[in-house]
């Protein structure tokens, strides 16, 4: 009889002792000719590493309870065995390959996304920071900006949702003016072309130089504070007559009264008692050209401004400090006159018209400058006889009326 050795085993623990009994027993009962064939040791380490595998997640089940004792379950599962059905065939490992794939698909998608969410942030961190609970917006209307205006409106603008009064931070709260464009960018040069005496490009220069006069007149800030409006006197023609507005204006300047005003073209504010409410000033309007008589051009400028303005001197100059806004509409009439047939000098520019019209001003003060009245104070100036009236409202011409006098605004 032949005896059978027992085969080496990658470990002796792994088989419990009755099974290898019974290998022996059968082994020599039939002198080793249908011995069962021992497992490989690739098995034997497969098995051992399943077996291994079932106790941790047992002891992990385990020690689990005991961390979260807090959470209230029904019943505690028993652990599953890590054996999958059929765990020596193929097509249970792909299933599961396959699933573990798509997430990783999933997950690396997420990953570029993320990635690119976190890179544009970092350039614009206000795309994320502006929309968390409490911050505090410039302005509570973001609605997108008014296309520029090439004629006057049908009508006045609708009112503003917002609510409350202005402040320093956010000083066109509650206007119409908070969708339109700030400063010199309002004032829209119209495409040049020649007409009458002017070639295309001595029109755009010419259009240039009504664009520097609106701007020197109505939005430099040192003009605006009470300063001497330079570029304006230097843009003006010496030699005008029709009507001497250049005499006029260095004359108002120095003594302002009722009959020589400088706001007639100019905007400017007492410094020692306003100041602007930080340094954007909001227009409106359109400007359009047009042949004259002969060797005459003429430029039709249409503009309203609005400024918000705090007391000066660091008085109420916090963050909350009371905005005035006072608006100013300007209609002016501009030529550009040819030296070989009008007494002019070539490149100045002509006033042949200016209207104005004043909102938010204390009525008949004539030292020069404008005085706007806060909402939380009376006016100290003349009463107002005036009708009321809209100073958005831009669907009439300043020309209509001139009997107008000095009113009230239904808003500012």
């Amino acid at each position: 009889m032949t005896a059978v050795q027992p085969p080496e085993r990658p470990d002796e623990s792994s088989i419990p002792d009755e099974q290898w009994e019974a290998f022996l027993r059968e082994a020599a009962e039939d002198g080793g000719r249908n011995a069962p064939k021992e497992p490989s040791a690739r098995a034997w380490m497969v098995a051992r590493r399943l077996r291994e595998q079932d106790e941790a997640a047992r002891d992990q089940a385990a020690e689990g309870n005991g961390r979260r004792r807090w959470r209230k379950r029904a019943s505690q599962p028993k652990p599953q065995s890590s054996l999958p059905p059929g765990w020596r065939t193929g097509p249970a490992w792909r299933e599961m390959n396959g699933r573990s794939s798509r997430r990783r698909t999933v997950g690396s998608v997420i990953g570029v996304v993320l990635a690119a969410a976190l890179a544009v942030v970092a350039v614009r961190p206000s795309l994320l920071l502006d929309r968390l609970p409490g911050r505090d917006h410039p302005s509570r209307t973001s609605a997108a900006p008014l296309p520029a205006e090439t004629a006057l409106p049908s009508g006045a603008p609708g009112a503003v949702d917002d609510a409350g009064l202005p402040t320093r931070k956010d000083p066109f709260l509650g206007s119409p003016a908070q969708r339109w464009a700030d400063g010199a960018d309002a004032i829209e040069v119209p495409p040049a072309k020649a007409v009458g005496w002017l070639s295309q490009a001595d029109m755009a220069v010419a259009l240039r130089r009504v664009k520097e006069f609106l701007v020197g007149a109505n939005l430099d800030p040192a003009v605006l504070r009470g300063g001497r409006p330079t570029s304006v006197l230097a843009l003006l023609d010496p030699q005008q007559k029709h009507p001497d507005e250049l005499s006029d204006l260095r004359r108002s300047l120095r003594t302002p009264d009722l009959r020589y005003d400088p706001l007639q073209l100019v905007t400017r504010f007492a410094p020692a008692q306003v100041a602007l409410a930080g340094d954007v000033v909001k227009a409106r309007g359109h400007m359009t050209f047009s042949a004259g008589a002969a060797g005459e051009v003429r430029v039709h400028a249409d503009y309203t401004f609005v400024y918000p303005l705090v007391r000066a001197g660091g008085k109420d100059g916090g963050a909350d400090a009371a905005v005035a806004r006072t608006i100013i509409r300007r209609d002016l009439t501009i030529d550009l006159l040819d030296p070989r047939t009008w007494i002019a000098t070539g490149g100045k520019l002509t006033v042949r018209s200016s209207e104005s019209e004043f909102y938010n001003t204390e009525c008949d003060v004539h030292d020069g400058y404008f005085h706007p009245v806060f909402p939380d104070t009376a006016p100290t100036g003349a009463p107002a006889t005036g009708p009321a009236t809209d100073p958005y409202d831009r669907s009439k011409s300043v020309t209509d009326d001139h009997s107008k006098g000095c009113g009230t605004v239904t808003r500012t």
